[in-house]
């Protein structure tokens, strides 16, 4: 090997950002120039979903995991009705975290037999309405039990249950872990076996697991080892249970990339996991389907948000780019909504993609604050007030996870293309 210095490989600037197609200087939007969808709109800030980006997600899916593997939709990623009905068409099922997403589920079409139900503090009128729909409730603990078992002599109408285990374990290199340690989350997995006895008597319908240990990895490895150790756990709860497992909820964890470094996940080796513990699963719990819940995976890359520049300022030689949207619309974005390190999103002026490049440009919304904050000292295409500022990987936990009425600004509009 030669001792001569080797040039440094700088990282790249921004995660990828190329499932939209352009036409010269604009992106195009469900085969629609930005510029001609801002028009139709009527109005920024707008987010804007692409159909066709989210049936290619769920196909590139479905030909990487095994067949006969049900996938659900977690709809609290984007809970927009249009997107729901479009999803509801595309996958196997819908998983809601409250009677307001059970109502939308509903509306979509989607099968209520495949509609599943998690929250860790669901009312006493939701959990009815759960039981007359018809749907499946994921039970979070001893309490549930209860009100479920008066529910359904009240009723009439036999509560379907499965048992959302909060396991031992986590998974690794995750942005949110949802399982291992203390968790509001689910059942603690060494109180399963009493809980499951309490369905018993009960005489509740029991069906299955949901076990769900975290979200958002890029690792491979870490979602094998986190579905591997999710198999084995639900094994030995099978022993317990007052029925045959029936259902058995994997979870899913799946990431998306958001900031600089990172690449999209090699679903390769997940897909060969999955598919063994399939066969295994045969055997051993023979009459379960087995169910992987994604909601970021599905949708976060198929969005964009999309603001106008108002003023072009200077500021000690800063160059800001003041938007008409901020971090009332995308709280994520602004790094407000669980990074520890603020990071960029992916960042463009998506109509002006082959002016000139300039260093050091910062994104700001119009909002009293120093918070309000989309984008820190990019490369971006030289803009001007008018122009559109685009922020990829807006498809999820976006709109709804925003405060919307933060200083009396206009909501965001929604609009699937």
């Amino acid at each position: 090997m030669s001792n001569e210095a080797q040039p440094a490989r700088s990282l790249p600037t921004h995660a990828p950002m190329d499932q939209f197609a352009r036409q010269g200087d604009e992106l195009l939007i469900g085969g629609m120039p930005l510029s001609r969808l801002a028009a139709r709109v009527g109005r920024t800030p707008f987010y804007a979903y692409d159909r066709s980006l989210l049936s290619q997600r769920v196909a590139e899916l479905r030909a990487a995991l095994p067949s006969g593997l049900k996938l659900h939709y977690a709809m609290k990623a984007n809970p927009m009705p249009a997107v729901v009905c479009h999803m509801a068409g595309l996958v196997d099922g819908i998983d809601v975290a409250s009677a307001g997403e059970l109502r939308v589920a509903l509306d979509s079409g989607a099968d209520p037999a495949e509609i599943s139900f998690a929250g860790p503090g669901k009312r006493h009128e939701e959990l009815a309405q759960a039981v007359a729909a018809g749907i499946l409730i994921n039970i979070e603990s001893f309490r549930e039990v209860s009100l479920l078992a008066e529910i359904t002599r009240d009723s009439g109408y036999r509560a379907r249950v499965a048992v959302r285990v909060n396991p031992d374990f986590e998974l690794k290199h995750s942005g949110m872990k949802m399982g291992g340690g203390p968790k509001q989350f689910g059942v603690d997995a060494e109180q399963v076996p009493e809980l499951l006895a309490a369905i018993g008597r009960a005489e509740l319908d029991f069906e299955g697991f949901h076990l769900f240990s975290g979200s958002q990895s890029l690792k491979p490895e870490a979602i094998v080892d986190a579905q591997c150790q999710s198999y084995a756990l639900a094994l030995r709860l099978a022993e317990h249970a007052p029925s045959p497992v029936r259902f058995l909820n994997l979870g899913g964890g799946f990431g998306i990339p958001y900031f600089p470094g990172e690449q999209r996940l090699d679903l390769a080796s997940i897909g060969a996991n999955l598919a063994q513990i399939q066969r295994e699963a045969r055997e051993a719990l023979p009459q379960a389907e087995l169910v992987i819940e994604l909601g970021r995976y599905l949708v976060g890359e198929a969005g964009i948000y999309v603001a106008r520049v108002l003023d072009r300022k200077v500021s000690r030689g800063q160059v800001y780019l003041v938007t008409d949207g901020g971090l009332h619309h995308h709280l994520s974005a602004s790094g407000n909504f669980g990074q520890v390190i603020r990071k960029n999103y992916p960042v463009a002026i998506g109509n002006r993609l082959e002016a000139p490049v300039e260093s050091g440009v910062s994104v700001v919304g119009p909002l009293c604050t120093p918070l309000d904050l989309l984008g820190d000292k990019m490369n971006l295409n030289e803009a001007q007030p008018g122009d559109l500022v685009v922020i990829y990987q807006s498809g999820a936990y976006g709109h709804t996870a925003s405060p919307q009425a933060f200083l009396g600004h206009e909501a965001a509009l929604e609009v699937l293309v």
